[in-house]
């Protein structure tokens, strides 16, 4: 199982404020647990909403609305993505994670390609299976 794991923003994260030395050896070091776990399978800090954007879409209408955005607690900071066994197994990981202060992290499970059923056809299926193996081998 795959699960994504969402670190929220906070107003330092946002503001641009870097994580402090302790913080961020004690990440280095929670992250490389999870690598010789084979836990990882990607993991990264966000700039701040003010670097970014947000495209809505409505029919073939394209709305492309520059950051900084509010509502803080919405924003993304940052993300693992990481393989287990369960989500018991993402939430021990996780709570083992070296924040403190009120941080935050939200957990989501990841689909598989097998979650869709019927609705997937043998040849979005061949697709699937052949751009992972693609984006593996990269």
């Amino acid at each position: 199982m795959r699960f994504m794991v969402i670190v929220k923003a906070d107003s330092n994260s946002e503001a641009g404020v870097m994580p402090s030395t302790e913080l961020l050896t004690a990440m280095g070091k929670f992250n490389e647990e999870m690598v010789k776990a084979g836990v990882l399978l990607a993991g990264e800090g966000l700039h701040p909403s003010s670097k970014g954007a947000r495209i809505k879409y409505s029919g073939k209408e394209r709305t492309v609305t520059p950051g900084p955005f509010s509502a803080t607690g919405d924003l993304v900071a940052g993300f693992w993505l990481i393989q287990v066994k369960s989500r018991d197994e993402a939430i021990e990981w996780m709570k083992r994670a070296p924040f403190d202060g009120g941080a935050e992290v939200e957990l989501r499970q990841v689909f598989d390609t097998e979650d869709f059923g019927e609705v997937l056809t043998s040849e979005l299926r061949e697709q699937e299976t052949r751009l992972r193996a693609e984006v593996a081998s990269k």
